[in-house]
């Protein structure tokens, strides 16, 4: 008899059915209860979550719990009848077959609390909570010896921060927390300084070494962050005051995480593992929120423990594409609360303030004492206090509709303005793409045309429909080539035109390309006309030139994702909602798009699809956050 899991090939991919087909198989059993858990978990894991929240679906319909409370997971076809069992139940029936084991067995699914996990999410997760809970509930025992409470201490942080706050200085406090840690993690929006506070980290480590050799990795998960990361530490440390031996000893170098961990081909290990850690000091990941849970776990357990671990990213962006919601669940979702009274005063000594009173937040308690390791970094060096950007993500993160379309309305760099169809979106974007665009395509200097390039995007949360990034680069180069600017009509297969703007989609590190990296097809110079090259900003000063065949994976990008954007900044921005509301729009998605303005926004859209968005949050089941938070 074929399992009744079969009657759902509507609502279920073909792996989730062929791995339901597995466990029935193996236990022997065709329940469709029991099937209905494996397929689940199976296919949420698939959509980004850790495990099933068994809680969350006992008893209900399950078309409606997909609808209402999993907002990346829509049916293809609804099956009004599919009731799943009451919790109790459904606990019973899964413990009853031999593949199905509780925490610490050795079996294809896990139960642990009301999650059901496949073993190796699970295992993901616990290795990785064990191993930063260790980190934050141990004395910090590093190679590094510091006297850290010294006089030459307080001088040296003198130097580092000149001038005095009025409230509590958020990047020395993350600089303390790593000399005190050797587990940090600093979080923090754009122009908040997470990469100025970095370059001060290492250069106060180095310092108090006293001229002991620091091994020190950095890295991020994608290819151009971490070139973006080197950018930043080079132009920085040159502005920073210390002796000229320190400075020159700050390293840039920096690597993909991959790199950095080793990769073996068709393999999904790594070189450097528990067993094999890194050699390393300090190990520094930039980006940290696009970092999966597969990864990350892969990534503390390959760091050696006494080495110090420095989690840098923005707890409010999107989570990472694949599995879990990592920075989030360390981060309590932004819910931190008060640090320990041990922790503050040992702040109070160094610095002789008081970190708890500037806060004015509620003590939240935490079993293994994490909130001393994390610090979200608040004061924005970019932005004025009466920015509209930071005003309007600040609202947006609150879920707080109402308050951001009273910024939008207000104005001060923010926009609103209402479309409801696609229909006109040619003759309404016509004016502002021939005033963002125009610049580089008059320019036959590629440095400056890179320049001017970046300081004008248009970012869709789609790829597809009238309103996503494929029909909207269309739109543009259909402007464009009106007006004579581009001229796309030599050849419909060929694809190169001079002012192309190209995203690279796959790393080359022979090319030293990477996911992520914009660049511009242009001539070599202004006599020769007939031959084409593609340019590229070089991390270390000036422009690379390709031949345009020999690019990675890539597309054209007059118009980017939200997702795409990611790591990216642009002076004024366009944010093109679609037209109908979407399981994909979340606040998360909102500030991520928001906050790659520089200077002006404006956000295009229906006011119901925008509220909608504002809403709704990303929720990624996993027991990552129960770990390390009472929750």
């Amino acid at each position: 008899m074929e399992p009744a899991i079969s009657e759902y090939s509507g609502l279920f991919n073909s792996i989730d059915i062929r791995f339901a087909n597995f466990i029935a198989k193996i236990s022997k059993n065709n329940d469709p209860d029991i099937l209905l858990g494996a397929a689940l978990v199976s296919n949420v894991t698939g959509g980004g979550d850790v495990c099933l929240n068994l809680a969350l679906f006992a008893g209900r319909e399950l078309t409606e719990t997909y609808k209402a409370e999993s907002a990346q997971k829509i049916p293809l076809i609804a099956y009004p009848e599919i009731i799943c069992p009451e919790i109790s139940e459904w606990r019973k029936k899964l413990f009853s077959i031999s593949a199905v084991g509780r925490p610490g067995d050795y079996c294809p699914l896990i139960i642990d609390a009301d999650r059901l996990y496949l073993y190796r999410y699970w295992e993901y997760e616990k290795k990785l909570a064990d191993s930063i809970q260790k980190r934050v509930s141990q004395q910090l025992c590093s190679k590094i010896c510091l006297n850290i409470e010294s006089e030459f201490l307080k001088q040296t942080l003198k130097r580092l921060f000149p001038e005095k706050e009025e409230r509590t200085d958020w990047q020395r406090l993350a600089l303390l927390n790593v000399l005190f840690n050797n587990f940090t993690v600093i979080t923090g929006g754009p122009g908040t300084g997470k990469t100025t506070v970095v370059t001060k980290i290492i250069t106060i480590l180095l310092t108090l070494a006293k001229g002991k050799k620091l091994k020190i990795l950095m890295a991020a998960p994608t290819g151009k962050a971490a070139a973006r990361l080197s950018e930043s530490i080079t132009d920085f440390k040159e502005k920073i005051d210390c002796p000229a031996h320190i400075r020159d000893a700050i390293p840039t170098d920096t690597f993909t995480i991959h790199r950095m961990l080793g990769t073996i081909s068709h393999s999904p290990y790594f070189r450097h593992n528990s067993d094999n850690p890194l050699s390393a000091d300090i190990v520094i990941i930039d980006e940290a929120s696009m970092v999966d849970l597969p990864l990350m776990s892969k990534l503390v357990q390959a760091v050696p423990e006494e080495a110090r671990l420095v989690l840098v990213g923005d707890k409010d962006q999107l989570a990472s594409v694949e599995s879990g919601a990592v920075l989030g669940d360390i981060c309590n979702r932004g819910n931190l609360g008060s640090f320990s009274d041990k922790f503050a005063n040992r702040i109070k000594k160094i610095t002789g303030e008081n970190i708890n009173d500037t806060l004015d937040l509620q003590h939240i308690s935490s079993s293994y004492s994490i909130r001393d390791s994390i610090v979200d970094l608040k004061k924005n060096y970019r932005f004025s206090g009466k920015s509209g950007i930071e005003e309007l993500s600040r609202y947006v993160n609150k879920g707080d509709a109402e308050g951001a379309f009273s910024v939008l309305k207000k104005g001060n760099g923010v926009k609103w303005r209402a479309i409801d169809t696609g229909e006109n979106l040619q003759n309404n974007l016509k004016e502002l793409v021939l005033e963002g665009f125009s610049g580089f395509l008059k320019t036959d200097d590629p440095d400056e045309a890179i320049a001017k390039l970046n300081a004008f995007k248009i970012l869709s949360p789609v790829k597809k429909g009238p309103f996503g990034v494929f029909f909207l680069n269309e739109i543009v180069e259909q402007i464009l080539s009106g007006e004579d600017l581009i001229k796309t009509e030599h050849s419909p297969a060929d694809q190169w035109y001079r002012g192309r703007p190209v995203l690279i989609t796959r790393n080359d590190y022979n090319l030293k390309l990477f996911n992520g990296d914009i660049g511009i097809i242009m001539h070599a110079d202004v006599v020769n006309r007939n031959e084409l090259y593609a340019f590229f900003p070089d991390p270390s000063g000036g422009v690379r030139r390709f031949l345009p065949w020999l690019l990675p994976d890539h597309e054209t990008v007059f118009a980017m994702t939200v997702h795409k954007s990611q790591g990216s900044e642009f002076d004024n921005v366009i944010m093109i909602l679609p037209e109908k509301d979407n399981p994909i729009l979340t606040r998360e998605l909102i500030y991520t798009g928001i906050t790659r303005a520089r200077e002006n926004l404006t956000i295009w859209g229906r006011e119901a699809v925008l509220k909608a968005a504002i809403s709704r949050r990303i929720e990624r089941a996993s027991g990552l956050r129960e770990a390390f938070w009472d929750v």
